[in-house]
């Protein structure tokens, strides 16, 4: 199996990952970035799942 057949299962993980590092890192931008990317990753993985 090729990487790109399990590119949708790794990116919104992925993504959750880094926001959640930049959510806890104490700097009122990164961990408003931070968030944005949680969310972003938590809609893309719930849209995945559904699919």
């Amino acid at each position: 199996m090729a990487l790109s057949d399990h590119l949708d299962e790794v990116g919104p993980g992925t993504m959750m990952l880094v926001g959640f590092v930049l959510f806890v890192f104490p700097e009122p931008a990164t961990s408003a970035l931070g968030a944005g990317l949680l969310l972003l990753g938590s809609a893309w993985w719930f849209y995945e799942w559904g699919r």
